[in-house]
């Protein structure tokens, strides 16, 4: 309770006292509620002997509230007496920005009339707030606040319910997952929405934009199933996505799923998996129909892991293939690209011809690509000459044909028309950028989480650690290789942003980001103070995105990417020697991990366990979504 007093000067002996109760925190997502619904009350004595009359109070925070909003009116307090009014206010989205608990300075302006004169005063109120990201669905104790069981609309709402699930419930489906498919289409039928908007995209891709794109024949398969929680649920959203792709291959995005749930992702159709990253998750998942997509990137190296898959069984290459994922332009020129993996299979012992398979004939299979993936009579010339008679671990790629064209000789590169299109440059303003100031994290608590990497590995951990704290708030750990870690919305300039910490990068001084973080790609900076990071976070606006290393409020390197923040118009080598430019830069920070940039990428993609931050804050899809980041 805030105890404010405001002194009357007509009659010395007297006051008259007003009390604030805010009960609890206002949570910043439901910023606009508080305009109807209070979230205190104020308390008016009149400890005058006279009455006192036409009395409004209004409500107002600097920076937080669009106007000054009246509270309510009392036509007149008599003397020694309390009437009391709700606290309801006019908050914008600039709330939003708090991303830890905190406080709002705010004004309460009471004007009244005694003895014939209009007296007004101003007094100090403090509103606490919730971390931005409190409010999720999960948090039913908040939603009660705000949903009343005997609302007639959600009575409503349960009926369509209940009408749904039994007058559709079909034998030989699990009755739980039907409840829930139809839980999700109650509530979108009643025009409400549950939805793991765990992160801001530059435009949502729904299931009417996928029929269009195959429609058009824009695309021949559906691509990473990622939301593989919405999938296992029945979410009809998610649902219909596959459904709006037809029959097509469907590949799939589920690390570490297994079990039950499992099967109900590959009810879905979905028939595919690059994410293992142990032996047995791969047995399991190959055992149960699942093509097995073994990746080995530029930081992700799956491929020694899981090659004992198929040395006890050669057999498992017929359903097995070797992809890539992610690969930069310098490790292309300086280890290769489907020919690396061929050498690595060889340098393990295996059978060349099973090698072989993996990389030709298993993924034109998989895709249905049947006029390719082997030299055959009916198929297209696609095909390489190596440069010696028996494959060995050693062997190189000499001459390559494509559509029975030669366009590789050597080292020499012809035939090809790289100017036949070029995508326009898309370049996207950001003007909110966050302060020094506002990038604080005020200590509060004993522990926090933080993102653990490893390298050689897309899994991070969820690690729970003490903050280091200086002046009361938490600071990057430099000795212990604590770096703090910023994700800003950039699609729509909202402002929103993001921020946890993470260890493992070897950052000793400075700030590295890029604007290439899956899957939203917003910009990510993860740096040894707030200062590089604001530098940072300024230099990609100003760039329409890329990748830059800052040093204070020096940039040491950028490389921009015009082409939406994700691209250039640089040949490969070009790109590669650009690279290893900006990797140098962040090495004389104290980065010791591999290809920084693209490890930096992934930890904004919230679908891969465990710990990952976003726009909205931390996120753990293992855990339900939106993570709190002091531990509680």
């Amino acid at each position: 309770k805030y105890h404010l007093e405001v002194n009357r000067k007509k009659r010395g002996s007297g006051t008259v006292e007003c009390t604030a109760d805010i009960p609890e925190s206002i949570f910043p997502l439901f910023y606009t509620m508080y305009k109807e619904n209070p979230f205190g009350t104020i308390t008016l004595k009149n400890n005058d002997s006279a009455e006192i009359r036409n009395v409004v109070v209004r409500f107002r925070a600097a920076g937080y509230t669009a106007s000054e909003l009246e509270c309510g009116k009392i036509s007149s307090i008599r003397k020694r007496k309390s009437k009391e009014i709700s606290l309801v206010a006019d908050f914008t989205k600039d709330i939003l920005r708090f991303t830890e608990a905190g406080k709002i300075p705010g004004e309460i302006i009471v004007s009244y009339e005694i003895l014939g004169e209009k007296k007004e005063s101003v007094s100090s109120v403090v509103i606490p707030v919730y971390n931005r990201n409190q409010m999720r669905w999960s948090d039913p104790q908040a939603i009660a606040a705000y949903i009343s069981s005997s609302a007639p609309e959600v009575l409503e709402l349960s009926k369509v319910l209940v009408g749904l699930a039994r007058s559709h419930l079909r034998s030989g489906l699990n009755r739980n997952m039907q409840f829930a498919m139809y839980v999700f289409e109650g509530m979108r039928l009643a025009g409400l929405k549950c939805a793991a908007d765990f992160e801001t995209p530059y435009e949502e891709l729904d299931m009417v934009a996928i029929k269009s794109m195959f429609d058009k024949n824009y695309t021949q398969h559906l691509g990473e199933m990622m939301n593989f929680p919405a999938v296992v649920a029945g979410d009809p959203e998610a649902w219909g996505k596959i459904l709006s792709a037809g029959n097509v291959p469907l590949t799939g995005h589920a690390p570490g799923v297994a079990g039950k749930a499992l099967n109900a992702y590959l009810a879905s159709g979905v028939s595919s998996d690059h994410e293992c990253t142990d032996i047995n998750e791969a047995r399991e998942k190959l055992r149960r129909g699942m093509w097995i997509m073994i990746r080995e990137g530029a930081t992700f190296l799956d491929l020694k892991t899981l090659l004992p898959l198929i040395r006890e069984n050669p057999l498992n290459a017929a359903r097995c293939m070797v992809v890539s994922d992610d690969i930069t332009a310098r490790y292309l020129l300086e280890n290769g690209h489907m020919d690396v993996k061929m050498r690595i299979m060889l340098r393990e012992g295996l059978n060349p011809f099973i090698a072989l398979r993996m990389i030709t004939l298993s993924p034109a299979e998989y895709f249905r690509l049947y006029d390719r993936g082997s030299i055959a009579p009916g198929k297209i010339a696609d095909f390489s000459l190596l440069d010696k008679d028996v494959i060995d671990e050693d062997f190189r790629v000499q001459y390559v044909w494509k559509n029975g064209r030669q366009i590789v000789r050597n080292d020499d590169v012809f035939n090809m028309n790289d100017t036949e299109y070029l995508a326009p440059a898309i370049k996207v303003r950001v003007k909110k950028i966050p302060t020094v100031e506002q990038l604080r994290v005020k200590h509060d608590g004993d522990l926090i989480n933080v993102i653990g990497v490893t390298e050689g590995t897309v899994i991070t951990k969820t690690l729970t650690l003490a903050p280091k704290v200086e002046n009361g708030f938490v600071v990057p750990d430099n000795d212990n290789d604590v770096a703090k870690i910023v994700v800003l919305e950039r699609h729509r300039d909202t402002g929103r942003f993001g921020v946890g910490f993470v260890k493992g990068l070897g950052i000793k001084r400075g700030a590295v980001g890029s604007s290439v973080a899956h899957d939203a790609h917003n910009f990510v900076v993860a740096g040894a103070d707030d200062e590089s990071i604001v530098t940072a976070l300024k230099e990609l606006a100003n760039m329409g995105g890329g990748l830059v290393v800052a040093d204070g409020e020096k940039i040491s390197g950028s490389f921009a990417l015009p082409i939406g923040g994700l691209m250039n118009y640089l040949s490969p080598e070009r790109t590669a020697e650009e690279l290893t430019k900006m990797e140098t830069h962040a090495e004389d920070l104290g980065v010791k991990i591999h290809h920084p940039f693209m490890v930096l990428s992934f930890l904004c993609l919230s679908v891969i366990p465990e710990l990952r931050i976003t726009d909205q804050g931390y996120v753990d899809i293992t855990k339900g979504g939106i993570q709190r980041l002091f531990v509680r």
